[in-house]
Order: C-alpha cells, then structure tokens, then sequence
C-alpha cells in the first residue's frame, strides 16, 4: 500500500552497508581455527586423531569447512575418518 509520500512501504527493515559484515565468519571458524593451529603444530608423519563423538558438528561438515578453509589459506590438508575417528594430516 503506497505511504503519503507516493513511495510502497518496505516489507523489509534496513541498516547501512557499513553495518553489514563482510566475511564469512560460519559456525565452524572457530572449530576450525583450532585444527588449522594444531596442523601447524604438527612434524612430518603425525595426523591428528580426533574422537567424532567430541567433534561439535557432523563429521561430514567439519570437512567440508575445513576444505573451505584450507583451499582459501593455500593449503593442502587430507583427512580419513573411520567410525571412531576424524584423522587430519598435512598432504
């Protein structure tokens, strides 16, 4: 329904763009901040071994966002999983 000015009325609030956050900063950043530390850590030869009844996500989306992260970072990490673990190593 048009308001007085002539102008429809949004269905939708607004904020500036400069309000607007810039980055993907997902559920699983700070999960994988912590691998990405821990792979930094780690000497040629070891992997991580990571119990998947501790991991806070799905396996399946911890990988996925730690391909995300990896490939945006230049790295190139590999993982392997098995019914009790989530084993992340530097390829």
């Amino acid at each position: 329904m048009p308001k007085k000015d002539g102008k429809q009325a949004r269905n939708f609030r607004t904020t500036l763009v400069t309000d607007v956050p810039h980055g993907r900063n997902g559920k699983h950043k700070q999960f994988v901040d912590q691998l990405l530390s821990d792979l930094e850590q780690l000497d040629s030869g070891e992997a991580l071994k990571i119990p998947t009844d501790e991991l806070p996500f799905p396996k399946a989306n911890v990988r996925s966002a730690l391909n995300r992260a990896t490939r945006k970072l230049g790295k190139v990490v590999a993982t392997a999983v098995d019914e009790d673990y989530l084993y992340v190593w530097n390829a």
